[in-house]
């Protein structure tokens, strides 16, 4: 990982980095928001929120634990922005493990992984073969709750044991709320400039102790984890703002160690920003910890003229998040507040699970009495546009310009 320059054209480096790679990935098909629609209505039931075809909508499956599959910022060219993954979908089969079905907001909860893990049996090692995805974040349908034009609340209750033991009674609820301009403008700090489209939504997360005996750090705490997993191309990049400091004082910038070291072509560290190449093509992962992150995260992709924006709850001055590193880990509690995942074959004979590219956000540990909730919000933005308009939003909220997304290939 080098500190680049400032100012790197963002086209050109990615596809020079690309080339060095030895081909061009083919970019995910942009599919128009109708299309998706009607496929979700056939094999998997969906509530749409938004009632006019020319605006802003978002597609939301009960069966898949209430996900936002997709969004749209409407009219005739509204493009579908979440990855949805059809052949497994309309195979109608469960795999083991893992369901991919996709979407760009979904409900999980933490750690994956180490002692405290609710994705392996105890004793079972931390290898592919022993994971397993709980069917409460997997292949449960929620219950619907109550819904309207613009939003819907669904309500769960799981019984979960971790690997050190430990059962945990869960009440989960969860509500998505489609967002107006107005609304959208006031929880971001900013409006959309003449001739930018946007959609905008939030998901609203909850946890309750539903049992007798206190969520302690001692057996174990849970997290609510919200992941979107959305369509990526060539030029796609993630832009991850943090805060500056020493080490001594705030720890590593960045955790580039998940499925080992991130590449340094993929990976960049300017001025208060770190860049994330999102283009499916090498299976990679980053986290920045509570001490670093800022509550807010995108990615951009110009050749959809696509400026996302994820910003979510990060309590001040909580420093507990679970680890969810696959190891009997020193610090359970060391964990990231923010992640993103870029998809891409596992190894050289192996087929990606997409590809797509994830932002993920997630709420400190839940420390929680009998009774007790923890709620964890997230806010997803798309906003279509020219890149003048669409700078002035990043400049605004992510901290730099578009003229400075990408990252250079390594010096040779």
């Amino acid at each position: 990982m080098k500190t680049a320059p400032r100012g790197t054209a963002p086209a050109l480096a990615l596809l020079f980095a690309s080339v060095l790679c030895g081909c061009l990935s083919q970019e995910s098909r942009v599919n128009p928001f109708d299309e998706d629609l009607q496929f979700l209505r056939d094999h998997a039931g969906v509530i749409v929120l938004g009632e006019d075809p020319a605006g802003p909508r978002v597609a939301v499956v009960p069966k898949w634990q209430g996900r936002v599959v997709t969004s749209t910022t409407g009219g005739k060219d509204g493009i579908s922005h979440g990855w949805i993954n059809r052949e497994l979908i309309a195979s109608g089969e469960i795999q083991p493990h893992i369901n991919v079905f996709g979407g760009e907001d979904r409900f999980w909860l933490g750690p994956e992984g180490g002692q405290y893990a609710i994705f392996f049996r105890q004793g079972d090692p931390f290898d592919l073969e022993h994971w397993q995805t709980p069917a409460a974040i997997d292949t449960d349908p929620y219950e619907v709750v109550s819904q309207d034009a613009r939003s819907v609340s669904f309500r769960h209750a799981v019984r979960l044991q971790n690997y050190s033991g430990t059962w945990f009674d869960v009440g989960i609820e969860r509500a998505i709320r489609l967002l107006d301009p107005a609304q959208a403008g006031k929880s971001l700090g900013v409006a959309a400039p003449p001739g930018v489209r946007l959609v905008a939504y939030e998901s609203q997360n909850r946890v309750t102790n539903q049992g007798q005996e206190a969520w302690t750090r001692q057996g174990g705490l849970l997290s609510i984890w919200i992941l979107g997993m959305f369509r990526h191309s060539d030029f796609s990049t993630v832009i991850v703002p943090f805060k500056q400091g020493t080490e001594e004082e705030l720890g590593p910038v960045v955790n580039d160690s998940y499925f080992g070291k991130v590449p340094a072509d993929r990976l960049a560290v300017r001025d208060g920003v770190l860049f994330f190449k999102a283009d499916g093509r090498c299976r990679s992962k980053i986290g920045v910890s509570p001490a670093r992150a800022r509550d807010v995260l995108g990615s951009y992709d110009p050749s959809r003229q696509l400026l996302t924006i994820v910003r979510y709850d990060l309590p001040e001055g909580a420093r507990d998040y679970v680890n969810s590193m696959w190891e009997l880990q020193e610090k359970p509690y060391g964990g990231d507040a923010v992640n993103s995942y870029n998809d891409g074959p596992p190894a050289p004979d192996k087929k990606p699970l997409g590809p797509f590219y994830e932002l993920e956000t997630s709420s400190p540990a839940a420390v929680l009495g009998p009774g007790e909730s923890l709620t964890h919000t997230n806010r997803t933005f798309h906003f279509r546009g020219d890149q003048q308009a669409l700078d002035l939003i990043a400049t605004k909220v992510l901290g730099v310009s578009l003229a400075e997304v990408g990252i250079p290939a390594p010096a040779q």
